[in-house]
């Protein structure tokens, strides 16, 4: 356990150094909203548009009327993208999104991404890891199969290609234009577009696939809210009883890997096939819900990765492997633990376990149901 660390290949390492780097060059991004000055012409049209209308005996048809963008100007134009905007001379919705993309809501991510990492960082000296308090026992237990880890591998690192190539799709002018120039940035925007428009739909799939595998796991059982109540004991390094998935981990599966990824996968779908009826003001819609949830999907994986990695030694090895020593398997998820020991289905002991926690016991001691745990192979 001690030596796991270096177990750690080399591409999450990789990422996680990207992922530094990027978000420290953020820091800047954070100012790479519009000004007002540069705005001034698109703005000055559309005030005046809107004087027009005003003065109008006739005014232009709102968005809820079928009229609306037929002619002349249109705010949220109600027709196919691309195909008949032949009479609409100015779409007067996409200067507002243009400002608050790349205004408020660059802004935000270029100050949110940076922030996470430090209070990881601030969190890992002060605190430090979830340790075991017991030395290995030599004993394993199997905690995932071939499967599930062929897909939680398979979706991270696809998440990481989109995490990372849209991080520099937003903020690469800001960024890298005066690090490398405009060729190189263009050259790598070309390349990045196409690769994260390409590996979305595959993000999706292993999503689905990841739901499905996990989910009989991450359903909320009562020993879950002793987790909750506790905080996890993670501040006091304090071990609370929880079952296969603690309640932590139960989050990240239903408002990480669902949550958002159904927000990111729909509406990045909207923005990589326009051929099915999306008007250019639902593109803009998507692309805003897009950049917000990309930036809480990534602050939130970037706590996944610690818990799982450095904040938690033993993690790592269970994803990557497989198996978890007997040891750690008690001092995490004891009640896991304790079923699979006793031989009984999973909610059976969580009424012994909730109502009067047992503390901590030596590694051979006996569990529930009478049955002590047998050396040899993964169970």
């Amino acid at each position: 356990m001690v030596n796991e660390t270096r177990a750690i290949p080399w591409l999450i390492r990789t990422a996680l150094l990207c992922a530094t780097l990027c978000t420290m060059l953020f820091m800047a991004a954070a100012h790479a909203g519009v000004p007002n000055n540069r705005a001034e012409p698109a703005y000055a049209e559309e005030q005046t548009m809107l004087q027009v209308e005003q003065d109008s005996r006739v005014p232009e048809p709102t968005m809820a009327n079928k009229s609306s963008g037929r002619v002349h100007v249109d705010r949220h134009f109600l027709g196919q993208y691309g195909s008949t905007e032949a009479n609409v001379i100015v779409q007067r919705g996409g200067n507002t999104w243009r400002v608050w993309r790349n205004g408020p809501i660059s802004t935000a991510m270029g100050i949110l991404l940076p922030v996470v990492l430090a209070l990881i960082f601030v969190f890992y000296r002060l605190v430090g890891p979830a340790r075991t308090d017991e030395p290995d026992s030599g004993r394993k237990l199997q905690r995932f199969n071939g499967w599930e880890r062929w897909v939680h591998w398979a979706t991270a690192y696809t998440f990481i290609i989109l995490a990372v190539t849209g991080l520099v799709l937003t903020f690469g002018k800001v960024t890298l234009i005066p690090l490398f120039g405009h060729d190189v940035f263009a050259f790598v925007a070309y390349v990045f577009k196409y690769l994260h428009n390409i590996v979305g739909p595959l993000f999706i799939v292993c999503t689905i696939l990841m739901f499905f595998t996990f989910l009989q796991r991450n359903f909320v059982r009562k020993i879950d809210w002793q987790w909750v109540k506790q905080g996890g004991g993670l501040v006091q390094h304090k071990h609370v009883p929880a079952g296969f998935f603690n309640a932590g981990e139960k989050a990240w599966f239903w408002f990480g890997v669902t949550l958002l990824g159904l927000i990111m996968s729909a509406t990045g779908l909207a923005l990589d096939f326009i051929s099915f009826g999306q008007t250019r003001y639902l593109l803009q819609v998507a692309n805003t819900l897009h950049m917000v949830g990309a930036a809480f999907y990534i602050a939130a994986a970037m706590g996944h990765i610690f818990i799982g990695t450095w904040g938690t030694p033993g993690a790592y090895h269970a994803m990557r492997h497989g198996t978890v020593d007997e040891t750690w398997a008690r001092a995490h998820h004891r009640v896991w633990y304790e079923e699979v020991k006793a031989g009984v289905p999973p909610g059976t002991l969580d009424d012994k376990f909730s109502d009067n926690p047992p503390p901590d016991a030596p590694p051979d001691s006996t569990p529930p149901g009478g049955m002590r745990p047998r050396p040899g192979p993964a169970h």
